[in-house]
């Protein structure tokens, strides 16, 4: 006979699943006039987010990348973040 064990209970609880931020402004399409919206996809040095910390949909993100684009080129949004002035000491 073999031997029977007990099956082992698995204790890993899923992690939540992400809220889409585009249902939170209730917005099917972004566009470039959107400067809110799209601070919210653009890291501190001013990069795009990646789909994977955002979790939007790959239409989404190709949209909210063109918008991103599209306001940086009409100067609504900043190509590079401004950097903070630090004090310059006379020694």
């Amino acid at each position: 006979m073999a031997n029977i064990r007990p099956k082992r209970r698995n204790n890993y609880k899923f992690p939540q699943k992400k809220i889409n931020p585009l249902k939170e402004f209730n917005t099917t399409k972004v566009t470039y006039k959107d400067v809110a919206i799209l601070q919210k996809f653009i890291t501190d040095k001013g990069k795009i987010r990646s789909r994977e910390i955002t979790d939007v949909t790959a239409q989404q993100q190709r949209q909210i990348s063109r918008a991103i684009k599209n306001a940086r080129e009409l100067a609504l949004l900043p190509f590079v973040p401004k950097k903070e002035k630090s004090e310059d000491k006379d020694v």
